[in-house]
Order: C-alpha cells, then sequence, then structure tokens
C-alpha cells in the first residue's frame, strides 16, 4: 500500500492508496456512502459500498462528521464526472479524531461570524484557492526578480524614519529611543542597490490608517525593487514586464482555482506588455469632461481610479503627478518641474492603484532642500543623503502591493480573503 495526496491521484490508478485527510462533506445513499474527502492539496471522492466493506469500516463511514480527521484507504479510479478526474473507492478507514460541532456549515454565515473563525474559514474550497494563487503569484514574483538579474535584500522592520510621513505609522519604543514599524523598504533598498545594482524586497508592512474600506489592509505585503542606472521610462517598462509575467503564471497554474472562485480568464489574458499610459494633466481633463469634481493638485479617489481603468481592458499607468502630493524623494521633470517622473499602475475592473513608483531624486541639493520642505531631519536622514553625496546615480524603483494584486487577480470584492489572518480597523483576532 501506497501513501498519497490528493494532487496526486492520477499518478495512482488501479492501485491501493492511504491518504491522510478531512472530511469535507458527506452524503449518503442507503447502502453506499460518498465522503467528500480533502486534505489541503485538492478534494477527492470517496465512495464506501455497505456490501464490499467489513461493518466496523461502514460504521467508521458513518460516524465521520464534517472536518474529522482520517485515513482512508482505498483504490483509486478514474471518474470523468468527478471534478477531478479520480475517484477513491474504499477499504478501509481509520478515524483520527471526530469532530464535533463544526461552526462553519454549508449555511450562510455573516462575514463578521467568518472573520471571527478565520482560522477555520480557510479550509473552506474557496479560500484554499485564493491563497493557492497567493501562493503562485508569489513564486512568480520572486522567479521574475531572480531570472532579471535581481539581489533580494531584506530591510529592516523596525526603523527610526518613515518613507512618506509620519502620520500613518505604528510608533513604538526601541529602548530610550522612538521607532516605527516599517510602511516601506524602499530608502533601504535604494542604500543596497547602489551597493548591488538592481534589488528588491519582499516583506510585510504596516500603515495606521483608519480607512476601512475593501482595498485597505493595516498589515500588507509589498515587494519593493530599486535599480540603479534606470531612468523613469525603463522603470515602466519593468513594471509591465513584471505584472505581465505575474498574470500569465496564476493563467498557466491556477487554471482550477480560477475556475472555482468563477473568474472571468478572458479579462486575465488580455495583461500583455506594453500598458497604456496617461499623463495625470490628461487624466484630470478626462474626469472633469465626465463630471467628476476634481481640480489639478488634488490625488485620485477610488472613484477617480476606476472611472479611468473603465477605459481601458488591460492596466493603465497615470504618470507625471504633482509634486506637492507626491513623497519628497520623487525626481521633479527636468522639462517641467512642478511635476515628478512618476506613475501608478491603476488596476482593471475597479481594483485601483496596485504599483506606486518613480525616479529618484539623485541631486544631494535637490534632496536637502525637499528635506527642508518637508520637515525632515537632517540627523535622522544623514544617511539617506549620504546615497548621494557619495556616487550619485539615476535610479527608480516600485512597490507593489501583494493583497490588493491578489484581489485582482482572483476577482474579490475585498481585500480580507486575500491573505490567511487580516489585520484590519478593529480587527485583530485572531
Amino acid at each position: 500500500m501506497e501513501t498519497c495526496v490528493i494532487r496526486d491521484a492520477g499518478r495512482h490508478v488501479g492501485r491501493t492508496v492511504k491518504i491522510g485527510c478531512w472530511m469535507y462533506n458527506k452524503r449518503s445513499s442507503g447502502k453506499i456512502q460518498f465522503l467528500q474527502l480533502r486534505d489541503g492539496t485538492g478534494t477527492i471522492q470517496a465512495v464506501a459500498v455497505k456490501s464490499d466493506l467489513p461493518e466496523d469500516v461502514w460504521e467508521a463511514c458513518s460516524k465521520l462528521t464534517q472536518e474529522s480527521s482520517l485515513y482512508a484507504v482505498g483504490t483509486v479510479r478514474e471518474e470523468p464526472r468527478s471534478p477531478s478526474g479520480y475517484e477513491l473507492t474504499l477499504t478501509g478507514v481509520e478515524i483520527i479524531q471526530l469532530a464535533e460541532g463544526y461552526p462553519i456549515t454549508p449555511k450562510e454565515h455573516g462575514i463578521d461570524f467568518l472573520m471571527d473563525h478565520r482560522h477555520l474559514w480557510i479550509r473552506s474550497q474557496r479560500q484554499r484557492a485564493i491563497l493557492v494563487i497567493r501562493d503562485r503569484i508569489i513564486r512568480a514574483i520572486r522567479e521574475f526578480f531572480a531570472e532579471n538579474g535581481f539581489v533580494q535584500v531584506d530591510p529592516p522592520i523596525l526603523t527610526p524614519s518613515a518613507a512618506e510621513g509620519t502620520t500613518n505609522l505604528f510608533h513604538t519604543k526601541y529602548f530610550d529611543e522612538d521607532a516605527y514599524l516599517s510602511q516601506s523598504g524602499q530608502l533601504y533598498m535604494e542604500a543596497a542597490a547602489m551597493a548591488l545594482n538592481r534589488v528588491y524586497s519582499f516583506g510585510p508592512t504596516f500603515r495606521a490608517e483608519k480607512s476601512k474600506t475593501r482595498r485597505h489592509l493595516i498589515e500588507f505585503w509589498m515587494v519593493e525593487p530599486e535599480m540603479a542606472f534606470v531612468d523613469h521610462e525603463e522603470n515602466l517598462r519593468v513594471q509591465e514586464r513584471f505584472v505581465t509575467h505575474v498574470v500569465k503564471s496564476v493563467l498557466a497554474h491556477c487554471r482550477k482555482e480560477l475556475e472555482l472562485l468563477q473568474r472571468d480568464v478572458s479579462r486575465l489574458e488580455k495583461v500583455e506588455a506594453p500598458f497604456p499610459r496617461i499623463t495625470y494633466d490628461e487624466a484630470i481633463a478626462f474626469l472633469q469632461k465626465a463630471g467628476h469634481d476634481i481640480k489639478w493638485g488634488e490625488d485620485f479617489g477610488a472613484p477617480h481610479e476606476t472611472a479611468i481603468a473603465e477605459t481601458f481592458d488591460k492596466p493603465v499607468f497615470i504618470t507625471h503627478y504633482p509634486a506637492a502630493i507626491k513623497a519628497f524623494y520623487m525626481k521633479p521633470d527636468p522639462a517641467r518641474p512642478e511635476v515628478v517622473l512618476c506613475a501608478d499602475m491603476i488596476a482593471p475592473e475597479g481594483y485601483g492603484e496596485i504599483i506606486g513608483g518613480s525616479q529618484r531624486i539623485d541631486d544631494p541639493e535637490l534632496l536637502e532642500r525637499r528635506f527642508a520642505e518637508h520637515g525632515l531631519s537632517p540627523e535622522t536622514y544623514g544617511w539617506y543623503l549620504d546615497l548621494r553625496k557619495y556616487g550619485s546615480v539615476p535610479h527608480s524603483g516600485f512597490g507593489l502591493g501583494l493583497e490588493r494584486t491578489v484581489a485582482w487577480i482572483c476577482g474579490l470584492d475585498h481585500v480580507r480573503e486575500t491573505i490567511p489572518f487580516p489585520r484590519m480597523l478593529y480587527r485583530l483576532y485572531p
């Protein structure tokens, strides 16, 4: 007898196997029981026929409840009607533990109830599919950067300063000093790029934003590449190739999961570099013509981004925002200093910004002026200024939010389903 996981059942057709699993669901038809078994790698139907089984095995099948754990022994056979293409004819069952009163039943539950039981909710087929796609996106991210000469560098999570101001930072004490949970590894990645040329970080970031929207999490994961000797134009080309690679990887490896989520894959199949681009000026003109109350110099909200995205069938770049509404480190456009060499990538279908990036200031004198304008301490940011004093070069980078990207690719209504244990406003349990 061989042991196997459900995902590999097709390799064992005609053979007797032992599978460690949980009972997902069960139905009975008199002298036949149909057990829906899951093991984390997939699901399979096991058929128990009373006339073919010892009485104790039949009784064990009858006792099994939702989420009971067991070892199932049986013969794998092909079954075209099964979603997996295979079925298990049971010959033995060893109960590990009988679960009693499992709280998440096939009936409808409210979202607060499901979030309170997130540790159990992730066992459902839908949540498993989302987490499998999340894993594939992470793999594709790492593949892209490994194949394109990037080195992963891990920035600190406890920092003495902020990349974009301290308003939305979590404050803590670092012995006798003030410290913050990182909202971005970017500044450290710029230092790493001066040592290693092309680098990226991939880790958790924290924003103390009191936002309660379907796009925001308090703790989320960011991938943040930085590239030496790369200007604004090349930065955009890297971004569109990167996102194209990620989407194609999911389409190639997660068709079953996308189907389970009822995702319209035809929309994802249109994601192919190059992506369309519009300037901030063009976006403002478009929105005003469409009746939106927005003036030049104001930032875009979710309705504005959605309106712009709806005119394209793949991600779109909005470039050259006003310097006044962007971060201190972004390089002004030499031909028009009131705007900066930056871009936000807006996902289709109303999912909003998934990437923000820019060419960085490489002039030490300009950076010092920005420190003064933004009230940033030269002592705190002295190391960052050193990057421009000792071999400054043109350099660019961007940050992609993992959870918004998962939401877009999966076609989800809310980012709370994109991460195993979401941290949101008023949500720290479990």
